[in-house]
């Protein structure tokens, strides 16, 4: 190919294409006009929006806690002798059993040697008193004007005879007390956690004997979120106002098969927690730990719960099911035929249904069947009514 033939090649090649332009324009391809129509393009369902009054039920989770969980520990040193069967990790025991028992015989001694010893003071203070009684007479008989000095009634050695007296009941109070500590009593009803000791065992003072709780009832801290505080009437006191036990919570657990327990709310904690930064509330449960008529298993400390905390009652609430949300902002409704895209308002949600606080009102026909994408506009049958079919089938504009 010469030069001159590749200087003209595109010249032509762009004739060609030029001409080509001018043909269409001048003989564009007809197209086939698609018949209108007026049929629904799906079925869906609907349900009327209505006004009704909600409970609102918040969900939280927490840990079986004892109401009091203490140690007890021994106030006097000694050899145990006796430790009761209910002293063992899991035991229950009542209030006032005696649970364990350390050897008694010194501070039995000890208190009879204070009572001595308070009887010698009490004898030194009646002769004190007696000496002190002549003196006032033998001042009198002498005929002394005015009262006699406190030298000469004997005063000094009286009040050191009253103070040694003072001393030997205090004494003895203190060895009766030793005595009556030698046999640990349970300070309330309630359960073995961990015993640290038994039988032969010479502890010191302090020594820890036993980790117990008390059983007449359980808490429970719950966490609440922070957009469902304005839904609960929160149990708090101050000074003379008082609106403990707010609210019902049920508790559930699943640890041996589905259980649940009937608790109230009876305090709120004073301030938010510094880690989850959310409010927590205490509810508690009445006797936990027997086996009631319904054949519950007790309840064990540490045990993780779920509840449902009795929130406030919203007047003329509209609630809608949460599979009928798309992307949590709208839903679709149905108005003479037609398809509808309305955006939504959620004042409150939980795992199946929301509290709408804008966009629908009392009356929409609100579509409960699952769309895929879908657009605006179309027009639809409603399941259960006689629609328009004719005018044969209308393009389906799900995809758009």
């Amino acid at each position: 190919m010469n030069d001159r033939t590749r200087k003209l090649l595109p010249v032509a090649i762009f004739g060609v294409l030029l001409a080509v332009a001018i043909v269409i324009r001048m003989n564009p391809p007809e197209s086939q006009e698609r018949r209108d129509f007026r049929g629904p393009v799906m079925t869906v369902e609907t349900r009327a929006t209505e006004l009704v009054d909600y409970k609102v039920m918040l969900e939280s989770y927490g840990t079986v806690q004892p109401r009091t969980r203490s140690v007890l520990v021994a106030q006097v040193a000694g050899q145990i002798t006796a430790v009761d069967e209910k002293v063992r990790d899991g035991g229950f025991f009542e209030k006032g059993d005696v649970l364990v028992e350390i050897d008694a015989r010194d501070y039995a001694a000890d208190v009879r040697i204070a009572q001595a010893t308070l009887a010698d003071a009490q004898s030194t203070l009646a002769e004190a008193e007696a000496r002190t009684n002549q003196a006032r007479e033998d001042w009198a008989r002498l005929g002394n004007e005015g009262d006699a000095p406190d030298l000469v009634l004997r005063i000094p050695q009286l009040d050191a005879a009253r103070a040694r007296v003072a001393s030997a009941e205090s004494a003895l109070t203190k060895a009766q007390l030793d005595l009556e500590r030698t046999r640990i009593v349970a300070p309330f009803a309630g359960r073995i956690l961990k015993k640290f000791v038994d039988v032969g065992q010479v502890v010191p003072p302090n020594a820890q004997i036993a980790e117990i709780y008390a059983t007449d009832y359980v808490e429970i801290r719950l966490p609440l979120r922070n957009r469902d505080l304005p839904y609960i009437e929160l149990p708090e006191s101050y000074r003379f106002v008082d609106t403990s036990g707010a609210g019902r919570v049920v508790i559930e657990s699943d640890l041996i098969g589905e259980e649940s327990w009937d608790a109230a709310l009876v305090r709120t904690e004073s301030a938010i927690d510094d880690v989850a930064r959310q409010l927590h509330v205490i509810a508690q449960i009445e006797d936990p730990f027997g086996r009631d008529k319904e054949g519950r298993t007790p309840l064990k400390i540490g045990q993780y719960v779920t509840a449902k905390l009795g929130g406030r009652t919203l007047e003329n609430a509209i609630v809608i099911p949460n599979n009928t949300i798309y992307q949590g902002t709208y839903v679709y409704t149905v108005t003479d035929g037609v398809l509808r895209r309305r955006d939504i308002d959620i004042a409150w949600q939980n795992d199946s249904e929301a509290v709408i606080g804008g966009g629908l009102e009392a009356g929409d026909q609100l579509v409960v069947t699952p769309l895929g994408q879908v657009t605006s506009g179309v027009r639809v049958q409603v399941l259960g009514e006689e629609g328009e079919r004719s005018g044969g089938p209308r393009p389906r504009n799900a995809g758009q």
